[in-house]
């Protein structure tokens, strides 16, 4: 079947506008020289010789695959499509480290568009998750060319993502390494260890010290991975060059922004969201059912991004069309949810605290006088993550939590069965009061949803690791703990109930916590202990829910 066929047939099952006819010229590994001598191979997918405007798509993994369709879609709407390897990926030169030269890489190939005959001085972006990272970096020095950008489960910074909660998302990191070396390795040799499940992989996650981790999954040493386990502090200056979140705001493009509620990356592109939204200007964004890797969310990027750039470069048939759809459009998920337009993120909420109780109860009346709820936390047997955001799409999302709430180390609280349904749009956070036999530990919230077979469902979560510096303890011992879960839309059905887990770790979405204070990379002893939960009038714990809609529970029968 020839490549144009198959743009054909993707743009008529995406439901797209009529395209240009006529053929397609791919030129493949034109050297792009950058500013230090390294070559950078690129695609160029042509609709003529005409000048047209460009779309850019510069990426680590690979320029086959969906970014040829990709390409070929861009074509034939009458956009030059320039898909380029990253450095040290996909036989483009130099070493690849993770957002360090990407500004100034996408800077030169920029001035390379700029001298063909075929630059109109009219350009796009196109970006799914580090390709996204490239579009911020260069972003704010496109100026005027840049008319538009399309932005998928992506986000201008990425060290807040890979310390959530001041954590380590070690699932997300390793994974994405061990990913990323895969390239380079036979096909045969790749399709083996899928096959079996990734047994290396899944080694190396459960492996200490966590600086032999990357050799445990891949065979070897990889730098990026062990700069990571080192530069923990927020305020290190080796993060300063590979966040771009100071650079959104002088961003004047559209920009349509395309996620999921379990991507690992939400909080940080509603972040960007909200700087653009300050600025004045009017982003779009879509928020699906979706986690990073989801098949739906690839084809509502493609339907999206292509119209979003038919209305802000030029319809395929010239065809300039005013944008319609509505700034925000959110799925809601649970029965009785579905699509819904917004005018704006978030939307007014009531915020509405859901008070943890005595016996496991959640309810919105405030604790009376209670002893402590108390569980003990090992890191030799540490409480396991369940679904939610994570990389590889087969293990996120939504799960049945029911196997990890009969652990002993799992506290669950849980209202009684609603009366009508209460609707959760927006920020979620919680207030916990703990005291701990350790000074080191974290605390993981999760709220579900437990149906009327008692099935329950996780909605979204959040980890918080806890220091003496961070959390000071009173005099008593303990510490409030603030802790903010994935945001959400959900809808809670009558005859359903809430839940609040809490825990002492989710691994290894995040690495254990070692509870000595040992640094991330080089711990190795484990040291469990117990942690106590309060919930009285001098300590309320709390889940804080912005409320749209919501009925009372059912009165106890």
């Amino acid at each position: 079947m020839s490549g144009r066929l198959v743009a054909r047939l993707a743009a008529a099952g995406l439901r797209l506008p009529a395209t240009r006819p006529g053929p397609v010229r791919v030129t493949r590994d034109i050297p792009i020289r950058a500013r230090d001598g390294v070559v950078l191979r690129t695609d160029h997918y042509a609709p003529g010789d005409q000048a047209a405007p460009t779309v850019l798509i510069r990426t680590p993994y690979g320029r086959g695959g969906p970014l040829r369709l990709l390409g070929r879609l861009l074509a034939t709407r009458g956009r030059h499509a320039v898909i380029q390897s990253c450095r040290g990926t996909g036989g483009s030169g130099g070493t690849f480290a993770p957002l360090v030269h990407e500004r100034d890489d996408g800077v030169d190939t920029l001035d390379w568009l700029r001298r063909q005959p075929w630059w109109s001085g009219v350009l796009g972006m196109f970006g799914v998750s580090y390709q996204g990272f490239a579009q911020w970096a260069l972003a704010a020095d496109a100026g005027q060319d840049l008319r538009a950008m399309v932005a998928v489960v992506t986000a201008s910074a990425t060290r807040d993502s890979t310390y959530a909660g001041e954590s380590f998302a070690l699932d997300t990191v390793l994974t994405w390494a061990e990913l990323l070396h895969a390239q380079t390795v036979p096909w045969l040799a790749r399709q083996r260890e899928l096959k079996r499940g990734q047994p290396r992989l899944a080694a190396a996650l459960d492996h200490l010290p966590l600086a032999e981790a990357d050799r445990v999954a891949t065979g070897v040493t990889i730098p990026f991975f062990q700069e990571w386990l080192r530069q923990h502090a927020p305020e290190a200056a080796y993060w300063r060059e590979r966040v771009f979140a100071d650079r959104v705001a002088r961003v004047r493009a559209p920009v349509v922004m395309v996620t999921g509620w379990h991507d690992i990356f939400l909080p940080a592109q509603l972040d960007d969201h909200a700087t653009l939204r300050a600025t004045g200007t009017r982003p779009r964004l879509v928020i699906g059912p979706w986690t990073h890797g989801s098949p739906g969310l690839f084809v509502a990027a493609l339907r999206e991004g292509l119209t979003w750039l038919d209305v802000h470069l030029g319809g395929p048939l010239d065809d300039e069309r005013p944008p319609s759809a509505a700034p925000v459009r959110v799925h809601v998920g649970g029965p009785g949810g579905g699509w819904r337009d917004l005018p704006d993120w978030p939307p007014p909420t009531v915020e509405t605290a859901w008070h943890l109780h005595a016996g496991g109860e959640l309810a919105v009346r405030p604790p009376g006088a209670s002893a402590p709820d108390e569980f003990r936390y090992d890191p030799a047997d540490p409480t396991p993550s369940l679904g939610g955001p994570l990389l590889v799409a087969k293990r996120a999302g939504r799960v049945d939590n029911r196997q990890v709430e009969a652990r002993p180390d799992v506290l669950t609280y849980t209202s009684a069965p609603l009366a009508g349904p209460v609707e959760v749009i927006g920020p979620v956070r919680a207030e916990l009061h703990v005291r701990s036999e350790l000074p080191h530990l974290d605390v993981f919230v999760r709220l579900c949803d437990v149906d009327r077979r008692g099935r329950s469902w996780n909605v979204c979560d959040g980890l918080v690791r806890v220091t003496p510096e961070r959390f000071p303890a009173d005099a008593s011992g303990v510490r409030r703990v603030p802790v903010s879960l994935w945001p959400t839309a959900y809808r809670i059905a009558a005859g359903h109930r809430l839940r609040v887990q809490v825990a002492g770790g989710a691994h290894p979405r995040w690495a254990r916590n070692p509870g000595t204070g040992e640094p991330l990379g080089t711990a190795v002893t484990l040291r469990p202990g117990w942690r106590q939960v309060l919930h009285d009038p001098a300590h309320p714990s709390v889940l804080l829910l912005p409320i749209v809609h919501s009925a009372p529970p059912m009165p106890p029968i």
